[in-house]
């Protein structure tokens, strides 16, 4: 999969369809109208490009997402991760914690998810 950025604008864009899809598309126009000042031509050159990117999909006037929002964040992540850490969680997670240790709950939590990992 063809990997998707977004800018600030874009994601603001993208969480109001996230919230409300399945959605007709004049009610996007009128979210977007009331949420982010925008004019209806503003908001369908923007659906345009995002549905272009594959992240959402505009069938018979009806807007929803292909890519959930869940997806597209674990998909950020995933390539910070790559990008930064070279796709080491370990590093990732030795770096996050030496500036910013890990309570208590927080290693329950991680552990909890390895040993569902590890028994699969």
């Amino acid at each position: 999969m063809t990997f998707i950025t977004l800018g600030a604008v874009e994601t603001r864009f993208a969480e109001i369809i996230w919230e409300n899809e399945p959605l007709p598309s004049g009610g996007l126009v009128a979210l977007c109208a009331d949420r982010l000042g925008w004019k209806k031509s503003t908001t369908y050159t923007v659906l345009k490009k995002l549905c272009g990117k594959g992240l959402f999909k505009n069938d018979n006037g009806v807007v929803s997402s292909l890519i959930s929002k869940e997806e597209y964040f674990s998909m950020q992540s995933e390539r910070f991760i790559d990008d930064t850490f070279k796709g080491s969680l370990p590093a990732f997670i030795a770096a996050f914690a030496a500036r910013k240790p890990l309570s208590q709950d927080e290693v329950r939590q991680i552990q909890k998810m390895i040993n569902g990992y590890s028994q699969k």
